[in-house]
């Protein structure tokens, strides 16, 4: 399976999008500081997550969610999560 996923800086309240094939490992990986982008903005907070087939498929939707369009309908999706 292919994740896309919404971190929620606990820190500074952004978010940040990615994808991964291995959602637990990543997650980690954010936590500890392995990742130059949210190195700075922990902690985190796993707010939503969506599970594909095909890589290509998540790859799609996560550059969905870096739209205009995509934030709007993100921050619907996670509304209650973003309060």
């Amino acid at each position: 399976m292919h994740y896309v996923y919404i971190l929620k800086s606990l820190k500074d309240l952004k978010l940040y999008t990615g994808q991964t094939s291995d959602l637990k490992r990543r997650f980690n990986e954010h936590q500890k500081g392995k990742v130059q982008s949210t190195k700075h903005r922990r902690p985190l907070s796993l707010i939503f997550y969506e599970a594909f087939k095909e890589k290509e498929d998540a790859m799609r939707r996560e550059r969905y969610f870096k739209t205009t369009k995509g934030k709007i309908s993100l921050k619907l999706i996670t509304r209650e999560s973003l309060k």
